[in-house]
Formats: C-alpha cells, sequence, structure tokens
C-alpha cells in the first residue's frame, strides 16, 4: 500500500496535467469517488500549483496515511527540513476548534508514531480557504519540536511556511527516506517507568533536548513547591496541564521517581485510575527490577520487586477508600495523581460516595472532610 495517493516535488508539478493528478489521486481511493471529494482535490491541484511556484525546493505528499492511524492528511510539505502538515477546510470563514485539534492530532501521530519524523520539526496548518489572512501569528513550538496549530488562508500559506522555515537553519529532509519512516511508537510510558525508576535521567529518555528541557523546567518547579510545602508546614497541589502526548503522565513520573530517589522518607507514589495502566506498570518494574539485578550479579525476588512496585505505582480508587477510612494522613507526602481527566464535579461525586455509604460512611459525602 502507497503511504500517500500523490507524491511530487515542486520541480515537477508544472509538467504534470490537472488531469493526470487528479487521477493518480482517484486511482489510489478504495472507495467510490464522491462530489465533495472530487471538488476538494480539484481545488488543493490547483493550490498546489501556486505552491510549488514559491516553494521550488519543497516536495508534496497528499493524503498521506499516517501510519496504523488510520487517517490521511491531505497535504504534508517537506520544506526547509520541516514538515508541514496541512489540513484544508474549503469555504470555512472561521478556524473551528475541532479542526485545529484535528491538524493538531496529525501532527502529534506523526510525531510520536512515524519513526522518520521523531527528530524533525512538525508544525500543522489549518488552511481555511474563506477566512482573511493572520499576518501576525508566531510559530509556538511546544516539546518535542511540534508546533502549535497555525491557522491560514490559501493566501498566506507560503508566507507562513516561509517565515516559518526562515527561523533556523536545518538538515534537509530526502522524501523516501522520509515517506518510508516505519509505524514506531516514541518510547513507551511502560520503557519511560522502567528508565526513570532504574534511576536514568530524563533528559536520557526524552525524545528531544526541548521535550527533557520542559520536563526539567516543570519538574524543578514541582520539586521547589514541595520543598515550599516542608518548610512552611502547608499542603500544596500543582497541576500540570496540557494536551494528549504532551508528556504529562512522564512527568509525573519523572517527579515520583525523582523524589523517591532523593527523600525516601516522602514515600513519594505515583497514582493512576487506570486499572489496567496500573498492573501493567507494577509489572513491568518488577520484572526489569529483577532482570537487572541478575544482571549485576545481585539477588532479589520477583515478590520482593512485585511489592516495590506496587509500593511505587497504586490505583488511585484504592487510595482514596483506604484514605477515606481512616482519620489518619496517608504516610505519602508525595502524591502524583496522573488522568486527571476523570475529575469529577462535587455533585457527582457525592452521587457518586452516596452508593457506598454503607462502606466509607458519612464523610465520604461531607466536602470538607480532608
Amino acid at each position: 500500500m502507497d503511504r500517500a495517493y500523490l507524491s511530487i516535488a515542486a520541480e515537477s508539478v508544472p509538467h504534470e496535467s490537472d488531469s493526470a493528478l487528479f487521477g493518480e489521486l482517484a486511482k489510489k481511493l478504495p472507495f467510490a469517488l464522491e462530489p465533495t471529494q472530487t471538488a476538494a482535490w480539484e481545488y488543493q491541484i490547483q493550490h498546489l500549483r501556486q505552491l510549488a511556484v514559491d516553494l521550488p525546493h519543497a516536495h508534496f505528499f497528499m493524503e498521506f496515511l499516517i501510519p496504523r492511524m488510520g487517517r490521511r492528511a491531505d497535504l504534508i510539505i517537506l520544506h526547509a527540513g520541516i514538515i508541514f502538515v496541512v489540513e484544508y477546510k474549503l469555504g470555512a470563514r472561521q478556524f473551528d476548534r475541532s479542526s485545529l485539534d484535528q491538524v493538531y492530532g496529525y501532527g502529534l501521530d506523526l510525531k510520536h508514531f512515524h519513526e522518520t519524523s521523531h527528530d524533525r520539526p512538525v508544525v500543522p496548518i489549518l488552511v481555511a480557504t474563506g477566512a482573511m489572512a493572520d499576518g501576525t501569528q508566531a510559530v509556538q513550538w511546544d516539546s518535542d519540536n511540534l508546533a502549535r496549530p497555525m491557522r491560514s488562508n490559501p493566501g498566506s500559506l507560503v508566507a507562513t511556511i516561509l517565515k516559518v522555515g526562515s527561523d533556523a537553519q536545518r538538515p534537509a529532509i530526502d522524501p523516501n527516506s522520509w515517506v518510508a519512516g516505519r509505524y514506531r511508537p516514541t518510547p513507551t510510558i511502560v520503557e519511560a517507568a522502567q528508565a526513570l525508576y532504574r534511576g536514568h535521567n530524563v533528559e536520557e529518555i526524552s525524545r528531544s533536548e526541548s521535550g527533557a528541557e520542559n520536563l526539567t523546567h516543570t519538574a524543578d518547579y514541582v520539586a521547589q513547591a514541595i520543598e515550599t510545602a516542608k518548610r512552611e508546614h502547608r499542603k500544596i497541589i500543582c497541576f500540570i496541564t496540557g494536551v494528549p502526548g504532551s508528556g504529562k503522565t512522564l512527568a509525573g513520573l519523572n517527579l515520583a521517581t525523582a523524589r523517591q530517589r532523593a527523600h525516601s522518607d516522602e514515600h513519594a507514589v505515583f497514582l493512576s485510575g487506570n486499572g489496567p495502566l496500573v498492573d501493567v506498570l507494577r509489572e513491568a518494574l518488577a520484572q526489569d527490577a529483577v532482570a537487572k539485578s541478575k544482571d549485576a550479579g545481585q539477588s532479589t525476588s520477583k515478590v520482593q520487586e512485585d511489592r516495590r512496585a506496587a509500593a511505587f505505582i497504586q490505583n488511585i480508587h484504592h487510595f482514596r477508600d483506604d484514605a477515606l477510612a481512616s482519620r489518619s494522613a496517608p504516610i505519602e507526602k508525595v502524591a502524583v495523581f496522573d488522568e486527571a481527566q476523570r475529575a469529577w464535579t462535587s455533585s457527582r461525586r457525592q452521587n457518586s460516595c452516596s452508593k457506598r455509604r454503607g462502606k466509607l460512611g458519612s464523610r465520604c459525602l461531607n466536602p470538607n472532610f480532608s
């Protein structure tokens, strides 16, 4: 299966007719061609001709299939060592949130699942064909050299690409090598947990220097907050926010393992509401610890490592229920709560607690209980 319906260098575009380009796209389509798709491709082919004139050294991929994600990006442009992911919205006059999220999702998928995109800058761009140009926007980079989604209309797309491409000199991307890149996830959360648990620094496992820098800044800030709480004998809560894939879980694991190593008296714990993730992480950490112990000529049992991993990675529901069953404070002084999108409102929590009233008592219903 071809990764893209159409792959063509800018210098070759003028030598191909509209019908030839359209035919190349249409013959790859696995289902009947709809009128809306015909109109979209006809428009994009005309715009491709304009892009080829102003970006003579670029390479274009139309209808690019992101490995194993089952989604196709309208247009990928390789230019100035950067991967530009372009999504068209024909007739759109505004840049709606769902469309911005869509093109940003394509960027995330490439960055995290396409091997030859891991170490390259990726810039998602939403093109609303009926919108006004925005000449004030500047590229904003997230971790791992992934940009926040940019807004453009057809006339300003080239200017946007040239502006981003002029920021720094980057090695060119070979189109053939890039498109042949296989599906390969960046270090999984299991691999990251194992590496951090062994004592590696986040810089050693992060996907890029910028990712490591952001994670380090986050960890330093939270560590300072913890020290402030200890010094002033008070409680502090920190919220780490970010889009899916931005590294929130990795930041939490990094923080928990760092505190566990340097401040064992804090009994740092990583809590998740995802039961299967808890089970997988515990087993992975225990098995890895046993294997590393054998490699070092030391002796440790799987049972010992299971218990050690279970103390570090805990199910948040079990943690909550145990805390509600006692008036004593938990022994853990640093608790990292993952899966924050599962948080409930006060009324939703009270409804849930009322169903377990006999087990946990009325304190579960009292929002002032701590």
